[in-house]
């Protein structure tokens, strides 16, 4: 974590939004990773690589179909009872209301997520997306510089930065910041 004072995320790209059902759209993230598909397959499906990187834990592995309970950082220490639907690796997993899809290329891997959400946070779960995306891209090299989530993030300036390009991009209103809770 101490390797975070340097990291500024890039600009807002790779993303796009879709309508879902009622007030909820799917965010579409893609990013190219320099790492195959197995390796970036097991950052997103053990346990002790999550808490490297991703803004949420389980209790166990996301690589089999079933029931864990994945636990979001900053938000209440209650776990959400999670349920996998798909696990082929090292190509595609779905749990709720998220979908990872690996494609080898260029060496590596075209990482796509599909992650539905109330259109109000489209650009919140946008910025913390991406920047989730740089931590793992990051860990996955061998420099990690320790996951951002929750309330936390949410103050760092490169989010804010993103939050606003994302917002723009997307043609949605920034959440108010007074409704944050720290």
């Amino acid at each position: 974590m101490s390797h975070r004072d340097p990291y500024m995320p890039g600009p807002a790209t790779g993303a796009e939004v879709r309508k879902s059902e009622g007030d909820k759209w799917t965010l579409i993230l893609v990013r190219e990773l320099r790492h195959s598909p197995e390796k970036v397959w097991q950052a997103l499906t053990e346990p002790s690589q999550l808490r490297e990187w991703a803004p949420f834990e389980t209790d166990k592995s996301l690589a089999n179909v079933g029931t864990v309970q994945l636990t979001w950082i900053g938000a209440a220490p209650t776990p959400i009872q999670t349920k996998v639907t798909r696990a082929d690796a090292p190509r595609l997993l779905e749990y709720d209301d998220t979908r990872w899809e690996l494609e080898p290329f260029d060496g590596g891997t075209r990482l796509k997520l599909w992650h539905t959400i109330d259109r109000r946070f489209i650009s919140w779960g946008a910025a913390g997306w991406h920047i989730s995306f740089d931590v793992l891209d990051r860990y996955l090299a061998g420099t990690p510089i320790g996951r951002m989530g929750g309330p936390e993030l949410m103050k760092f300036a490169g989010w804010q930065k993103l939050n606003a390009e994302y917002a723009q991009q997307f043609g949605v209103e920034q959440p108010s910041w007074g409704n944050q809770k720290s």
